[in-house]
């Protein structure tokens, strides 16, 4: 029987999520090409026929996650009113953080990945837009403190001793700290049109 072939992609998605798992265990600088190969069971050739360097692959592991967090920022400043932009934009960073717990450890934590990335000018425009979402053009000092410890707290998402809490429940607390940290109020509940059925914050 002929086997089907993978799907356009799959092996370029199955080296990143070798990568990142072997960037978590050993960090970017601890990797290299052939443990990725070896972890694939392909030779290193076929890494560099996806990839021509480690940095590329470092960067192909961010690029989703940058993506997402351009689409967070953009539907928030679509918004209206400045307290569904706060809402939109917190939500979002939470949820790309709580989706991406391997990965945001990485970001946070890896020398050469902040090697990489600190001083990319797009990463310093994300940054801006997201502070000015959070807390005006014109912030005093407390509101710049509430925005440093909202950024802390999201970083504080991936601490090891949050491993055993699944991604629902820490949503919510995230969610929920940021909210008081900032002094936000809990979104309205939607009613739905099936009275029978529960209402969703």
């Amino acid at each position: 029987m002929v086997q089907k072939s993978q799907r356009p992609g799959a092996a370029r998605e199955r080296l990143l999520a070798v990568a990142v798992g072997l960037f978590t265990r050993h960090g970017v600088n601890g990797t290299s090409l052939q443990m990725i190969a070896d972890e694939l069971g392909v030779t290193k050739a076929a890494v560099y026929y996806q990839f021509q360097s480690k940095d590329d692959i470092v960067w192909a592991v961010v690029a989703p996650a940058l993506d997402r967090l351009a689409h967070v920022i953009e539907a928030a400043e679509r918004q209206r009113r400045r307290s569904e932009r706060i809402e939109t934009v917190l939500s979002g960073l939470v949820d790309l953080v709580v989706d991406n717990r391997q990965l945001t450890t990485i970001l946070q934590s890896d020398p050469a990945i902040i090697r990489l990335t600190r001083d990319q000018p797009v990463l310093q425009e994300f940054e801006q837009r997201i502070t000015l979402l959070l807390v005006g053009p014109e912030p005093d000092a407390e509101a710049l403190v509430n925005a440093a410890m909202v950024s802390g707290l999201l970083i504080m998402g991936t601490d090891s001793r949050l491993i055993g809490i699944d991604n629902d429940t820490l949503r919510h607390h995230l969610l929920g700290t940021a909210r008081r940290i900032l002094r936000l109020r809990a979104p309205a509940p939607v009613r739905l049109e099936n009275p029978e059925q529960p209402l969703r914050a």
